[in-house]
């Protein structure tokens, strides 16, 4: 399953259906209607973000993925030859969107990684809570954010600023298995039993962080049992899904 840009799926039932013989109904409708469309579709942009700067700039930073195999008993094992593959398609699949992204800064390699540990640190424990608080929601919300997308990494955003002399950042992570030969017989023959067994999910999210504020203004969550980053054309898929909804350039 996907965790879609606005989320709707998981904070709001289907539109209650008016009779037309009631057009004051039909009218209260889409006037709720409106607002249900405009709160769902802010829900993965902060307050008063909505596009880039025209002149602004973007620096990628360096990719996190990583993916991994599933063995016959349920062991998750990492794979470095796909993980190397699926990077490398990620990364070809953000330069066909070029257009897109827009005027970007020289993307960071995995040398400046280290010089960028507090970023990294930092950037993990405020998607954690996001995903957490923000996405899941539920009993886990916080009140005092009022359903708001309104996270901060503060000063720690300031290396980053320095060192790429971009306005964003964006910030991949993702982490996919998939189920070995043997997994999937042992899957079949559970399945004769009764007992579901899983195979492979893809899980991930991008986020776009202001490196004037430390404001993370964009996020969008994958959360499925679909998609497949070790070929190329799977993993175009992948980051179409990732990045829609990614805020545009004014």
């Amino acid at each position: 399953r996907t965790i879609n840009l606005d989320f709707r799926p998981y904070y709001q039932g289907e539109p209650t259906t008016v009779k037309r013989s009631l057009p004051w109904l039909l009218a209260l409708a889409l006037t709720l209607s409106s607002t249900w469309v405009y709160s769902q579709e802010s829900k993965n942009l902060a307050p008063g973000f909505s596009t880039r700067a025209a002149n602004s700039k973007l620096t990628v930073v360096p990719l996190d993925i990583e993916l991994f195999t599933i063995s016959a008993g349920g062991l998750v094992e990492p794979k470095a030859d796909w993980t190397t593959a699926a990077q490398k398609h990620v990364r070809d699949a953000l330069d066909a969107r070029k257009e897109m992204l827009g005027a970007r800064a020289a993307d960071l390699v995995d040398a400046d990684l280290d010089q960028l540990a507090e970023f990294h640190t930092l950037h993990r424990a405020v998607t954690s809570a996001i995903l957490l608080h923000h996405v899941m929601g539920g009993p886990w919300k916080l009140a005092t954010k009022n359903e708001q997308l309104d996270w901060s990494m503060g000063e720690a955003v300031k290396p980053l600023r320095d060192k790429s002399g971009a306005d964003y950042a964006l910030v991949i992570w993702i982490r996919d298995t998939y189920a070995s030969p043997e997994r999937k017989a042992t899957m079949l023959a559970m399945a004769l039993l009764r007992v579901p067994l899983f195979g492979g999910t893809q899980h991930g999210y991008a986020s776009l962080v202001d490196l004037a504020t430390g404001r993370i203004v964009w996020i969008n969550v994958l959360d499925r049992l679909a998609g497949d980053l070790r070929e190329a054309q799977p993993a175009l898929e992948t980051v179409e899904a990732l990045l829609s909804g990614f805020p545009g350039i004014q």
